[in-house]
């Protein structure tokens, strides 16, 4: 059975809740809205030989497909090994049971005291803001995740607020998903001024790969709210390759400068994907002409089905000590594990 995605529950109910008298939705969630679900679409679309659907449709079964046409426009056709497409083509592999690869690689069940927020760490805190995503990426450590459980109603978000306006050491809060910016810019804008209101919170971060995925998401309407807050504001985005990084990202990437915001980046080593030096070196360097910083090169998190994607920490270590020959000392990401129970992220 494919494992039914709350992203499509997401998009649908934002559709059905606009009267036919409003404005067309904007151009990004039409994109959002018309994802390639079909992992023989997707195949087909790239010119992928006969014999790579059978898995394909395996992979799918367990977590569906979901690739938009902007990213879908930068993989190369008829090309297997294209590092993006590894990315996001389900694999018959992902069925396979691997030692010490889990659904809750992070023990995140273990710190959810209200629906939809997780705190692991001191001083700040993880909301899921939207359970919905525009990509269904194949290592992804949220793949299991139990998002119905996890997606507060207006009054449930109350119960998330009390609770920060009651802990005077949480400074920061980060809005996670699924992926936030899949949520409606008339929600999002919602629970920032109530986050606003709370004196003791100091930053707003966002973790995102929409801005990589769909570029048009960052428009006006996302601006106003975003540029608005009184927050330091902080946006992690997500990506993996330099490839990923046309020129309508970093468009993007110019609108959220434009607006005050801070831009890093977190990657994932993935073997097949940037599991060299020279992929390595090229995403630095790409992310710095976007203005982005590199911040984090996560070690793959154990989730289960994504075992094929990992990279042994002595040779993780091995490429980022080679890497330190070729880029300047702000161009390197910090490589680091994330350990259940540990008070931070963990270098390698």
């Amino acid at each position: 059975m494919i494992t039914r995605s709350p992203a499509n529950v997401q998009i649908a109910t934002d559709l059905a809740s606009s009267p036919a008298s409003q404005p067309a939705s904007p151009a990004w969630q039409r994109q959002l809205a018309e994802v390639i679900r079909d992992p023989a679409e997707l195949c087909r679309r790239l010119g992928l030989d006969d014999d790579a659907l059978p898995g394909a449709r395996d992979g799918h079964a367990l977590f569906e497909v979901r690739v938009p046409e902007a990213y879908l426009s930068r993989i190369r056709p008829g090309d297997p090994g294209d590092p993006l497409l590894r990315q996001v083509l389900p694999l018959g592999a992902e069925a396979d049971t691997v030692n010490g690869f889990v659904a809750d690689p992070l023990e995140e069940a273990d710190h959810t005291p209200r629906r939809g927020l997780i705190h692991k760490y001191a001083g700040r805190v993880l909301l899921i803001a939207s359970p919905a995503c525009a990509i269904n990426c194949r290592y992804c450590f949220r793949r299991h995740f139990p998002y119905q459980e996890n997606s507060p109603s207006r009054a449930q978000w109350q119960e998330t607020l009390d609770y920060l306006h009651g802990d005077p050491s949480i400074h920061e809060v980060i809005l996670s998903g699924g992926d936030p910016l899949a949520a409606s810019d008339r929600q999002l804008a919602w629970l920032v001024a109530r986050l606003e209101e709370i004196p003791h919170l100091k930053r707003l971060r966002i973790h995102t790969r929409l801005p990589v995925v769909i570029p048009a998401r960052i428009d006006e309407a996302l601006l106003g709210w975003l540029g608005g807050t009184r927050l330091q504001k902080v946006v992690v985005l997500h990506a993996n390759h330099a490839q990923e990084i046309d020129d309508a990202v970093v468009a993007a990437c110019a609108r959220l400068k434009a607006a005050g915001v801070t831009l890093l980046n977190q990657s994932v080593l993935l073997r097949g994907v940037n599991d060299s030096v020279e992929a390595l070196a090229a995403l630095s360097e790409r992310l710095f002409e976007a203005e982005v910083l590199p911040y984090y090169l996560h070690v793959l998190d154990p989730v289960s089905g994504a075992a094929h994607f990992d990279v042994p920490d002595e040779e993780a270590r091995a490429l980022v000590t080679a890497l330190r020959d070729h880029l300047p000392g702000f161009l390197m990401p910090r490589l680091v594990r994330e350990v259940p129970g540990e008070a931070s992220k963990t270098p390698l």
